[in-house]
């Protein structure tokens, strides 16, 4: 399944997408805040027979150390469960390997890619909250682009 880097004609089937996987506006409204806000590292697409299927979002943290956020993650409802999450992130460890990744999920998904829970200082902070990278310190302040508050 090819994965590219999203077009700007991919934005409205991104959108639809996210609020499809995510069952609502605010995994869409994240991603276009991110891009409004120049916060938008990369953003991935999977294609399939010209479908966009999935999409991954990388954004910069404030942290001591080169650091991204990985977020959202997202696979058309229908489409779950048949790699394409996992081809995703693949894609996004190998277009970014000087930086650590941070992500909030779960931990049984996210540890076959090495992503390990780190007790760094965030208002993610939780058993959620992991990491992979060249950059793992016991201790760390991260911060994540402002469009994550209007998560909360």
């Amino acid at each position: 399944m090819p994965i590219r880097p999203e077009r700007s004609e991919d934005r409205a089937v991104v959108a639809q997408l996210l609020r499809a996987a995510f069952d609502g506006p605010a995994e869409a409204a994240l991603v276009d805040a991110l891009r409004h806000d120049g916060d938008l590292d990369l953003s991935l697409v999977a294609e399939d027979n010209g479908r966009i299927a999935g999409h991954l979002a990388l954004s910069p943290l404030d942290a001591p150390f080169p650091a991204l956020a990985l977020a959202p993650l997202a696979v058309s409802p229908e489409r779950q469960r048949q790699g394409i999450g996992s081809a995703l992130v693949r894609a996004a460890i190998a277009a970014r390997p000087g930086h650590t990744l941070v992500v909030l999920g779960d931990p049984a998904y996210y540890s076959r890619f090495g992503f390990v829970p780190v007790g760094w200082d965030s208002p993610y902070a939780g058993p959620y909250l992991q990491a992979r990278g060249p950059h793992l310190p016991e201790r760390a302040r991260i911060a994540h682009a402002p469009a994550f508050a209007a998560l909360s």
